[in-house]
């Protein structure tokens, strides 16, 4: 009995000197492949104008998504703003990917879809039009119809986030474009 308890000491500081050494190798890892969180991005203008269309939760997302993860002040008229968000086309699309034997639905492929531009108060481009596409699968089982409508609204909301992340992600690129 005696002697176990002496190993089990004994051995105590050889598990912590590794579990200390495996930390600060996963710490070297990490910033050698320049891993870092993400903070406010750097956008190339104080001030800009989100359009609200119609109770859009996009538009809601990407004004957030502006003013968490940026300096720059969302502001409530265009002609305040030194950009402008230009929504060229927004929306959802959902079409089947799979059926089963018996014709029924197995797979969907869902879709959101935002086209949009960036212009300053006087008109010019500051990022051009383009659209931007974001996929997701989702299975599907008619048993389960109100559990999959709820899944399909979780996908769609996360399918915004992402959205929003690579607008924010456009717009700090024009000033390296521009």
């Amino acid at each position: 009995m005696w002697s176990s308890d002496i190993t089990r000491s004994s051995a105590a500081p050889a598990q912590t000197g590794h579990a200390r050494f495996a930390l600060l190798l996963l710490c070297a890892l990490l910033a050698g492949c320049g891993f870092h969180l993400r903070g406010k991005q750097d956008l190339p203008f104080q001030s800009i104008y989100v359009p609200d269309t119609r109770g859009s939760e996009l538009s809601a997302l990407l004004k957030r998504g502006i003013q968490t993860s940026s300096r720059a002040q969302v502001v409530e008229s265009p002609k305040e703003a030194e950009a402008i968000i230009v929504i060229l086309t927004s929306g959802r699309e959902k079409s089947i990917l799979s059926v089963s034997g018996a014709g029924r639905v197995r797979e969907y492929e869902l879709r959101e879809r935002f086209a949009f531009r960036v212009i300053d108060n006087k008109g010019e481009i500051i990022v051009p039009e383009g659209e931007i596409i974001i996929r997701r699968d989702m299975t599907y089982d008619d048993t389960k119809i109100l559990a999959k409508q709820q899944e399909e609204a979780v996908i769609y909301r996360d399918m915004q986030k992402d959205l929003v992340q690579q607008v924010l992600r456009r717009l700090a690129a024009a000033r390296s474009a521009g």
